[in-house]
């Protein structure tokens, strides 16, 4: 009985298609250093830059470091249960957070676990937390406005879809709160937001948070939160799970908002892992990639051509400086990688003139692109007017005689600065900006007292909605001021019936 080659190779295949391997093998190493938030690890040699590895107590981390004996490891999450002798393997895959629509309405941690106690977030898609970003041939210009319902943004330093502003002042001169109206300015706009609290103290996040579900901000914002009681690693690691989890929606062809707050802090937080990890400083103790680790975050805002679904990502960075001083290492790099800059001033803050906007200092490099038509013809004059209203100012405290026209010039801009004034979580629609600006820069407002100017404005707003509201509703459609004789006429009609606030007579007490 002869036994046949074909024979004998259909059954070797047979036994190749049922074979399994059941030999797993896996590259493991051994601790030999653990503390402040990173660790050190002996053969892993095949380790890759970025790949997370897994301890023995589960906790992961993530390869920062390839050098001759070791990796440099930073650990994400609690690392007092890593002891040195410990074994960590890898993984074979890189840092990914989870993204998709489950997010939404959450609050959740670096990786992307929920810690607002409303239960797991039920996603099967994840992405990488580092990503390269779009290049030139996958970008279109921007030319779409992202509004922030405040007037002063709004008119002289305009934000479009994809772009980056960089949002920069000293503590406490309300950048935050610049950011938190934008997010609430952006219901019904079908845009996405994500709010990154990097540092940012937990009862401060929790009250951002109450902010956003009393307005209804909730139902389209994410909310993600390294606070300053993590290990360096969940704050540095920060902005850059929030880009993936933007980018989710971007490559779906949606709209996101991201708000990195702040980037100083996530600046701190490498600096002082890079320092452990016994990488060289730099000017201010920085790591020479300093620059990197920004402009590798913020070129992933970006407006995608058509091919691509022509989604956008538009960044809102902080920086926080330390008594004005944009010259500082971390400020120049930012303000040098983003499309212009929002710059908040600490006297102008305590002068009461709020959100406090240096327009002298800001600017966005964007401009009139982002921009619709009727804001552009009203909002023309108002840098021109501020600035000579700054300069005039100064003369003007000598109490010197003044001529008819630099009277009228002071006044002007008094009134200007008065009108882009704004209360806090009140952002305002773009039509009602262009109505009380377009009445500002056609002097309806020169013989209105100024403590009455914001009282007029919200007067005239209830006016026009209730007795003019087709003009409106044609820069609402059109994005164009509709016939200037009838907003003239309507204007005119309401100023004639405005009653001024009478000043009290002082006769009787003197």
């Amino acid at each position: 009985m002869s036994i046949k080659s074909e024979e004998i190779s259909a059954l070797i295949k047979q036994q190749l298609e049922s074979y399994k391997d059941e030999l797993n093998v896996e590259e493991t190493g051994t601790v030999t250093y653990v503390g402040d938030g990173i660790a050190r690890a002996h053969g892993l040699d095949n380790a890759l830059a970025g790949e997370l590895l897994e301890f023995s107590n589960g906790v992961y981390g993530m390869v920062q470091n390839l050098e001759s004996n070791d990796v440099g490891i930073v650990v994400l999450g609690n690392y007092d249960d890593i002891r040195e002798g410990d074994t960590v393997k890898r993984t074979g895959r890189i840092m990914e957070v989870p993204v998709g629509e489950a997010l939404i309405g959450r609050v959740v941690n670096t990786l992307g676990q929920p810690i607002d106690g409303k239960g797991e977030i039920k996603t099967d898609h994840t992405r990488p937390v580092e990503r390269k970003a779009p290049g030139v041939m996958e970008r279109q210009s921007v030319s779409e406005p992202l509004q922030t319902g405040i007037k002063a943004i709004d008119s002289l330093v305009p934000i479009g879809r994809g772009q980056r502003e960089l949002i920069i002042g000293d503590r406490k001169t309300g950048k935050t709160s610049l950011a938190i109206d934008t997010i609430l300015n952006q219901k019904n706009q079908n845009i996405i937001c994500i709010y990154v609290a990097i540092g940012q103290k937990e009862s401060t996040v929790r009250t951002q948070v109450d902010t956003l579900e009393k307005f209804g901000a909730m139902d389209y914002t994410i909310v993600l939160s390294a606070g300053p009681s993590e290990p360096a690693p969940m704050l540095y690691l920060a902005p850059y799970a929030g880009a993936a989890m933007g980018e989710e929606f971007m490559f779906n062809g949606k709209h996101v908002l991201i708000v990195y707050d702040d980037l100083s802090k996530q600046a701190d937080a490498y600096r002082e892992l890079s320092l452990i990890l016994r990488r060289p400083p730099g000017r201010e103790a920085y790591p020479g990639d300093i620059f990197y680790t920004h402009s590798r975050l913020l070129e992933r805002a970006a407006k995608l051509n058509d091919k691509l679904g022509a989604g956008s990502m538009t960044a809102l960075p902080f920086v926080e400086t330390k008594a004005g001083d944009i010259s500082a290492y971390i400020p120049t790099n930012v303000i040098s990688i983003t499309d212009g800059q929002i710059f908040l001033d600490s006297d102008l803050f305590y002068s009461g003139t709020r959100p406090a906007i240096d327009a002298g200092s800001s600017v966005s490099r964007v401009g009139g692109d982002a921009q619709i038509k009727a804001m552009k013809r009203v909002a023309g004059t108002l840098r021109l007017d501020l600035a000579s209203y700054r300069e005039l100012e100064s003369f003007a405290q000598f109490g010197s005689d003044l001529d008819d026209a630099t009277k009228a010039k002071l006044a002007r801009g008094s009134r200007t600065v008065e009108v882009l004034k704004q209360p806090l979580h009140k952002p305002l629609a773009v039509e009602h900006q262009v109505l009380i600006l377009y009445a500002l820069t056609h002097g309806f407002l020169d013989k209105i007292a100024i403590d009455d100017i914001l009282r007029f404005q919200d007067e005239l707003f209830d006016y026009v909605d209730g007795s003019h509201d087709d003009l409106l509703d044609v820069i609402r459609k059109t994005g164009d001021l509709p016939d200037t004789d009838k907003l003239d006429a309507a204007i005119q009609e309401f100023a004639d019936q405005f009653q001024p606030t009478k000043e009290e007579d002082t006769s009787a007490s003197k």
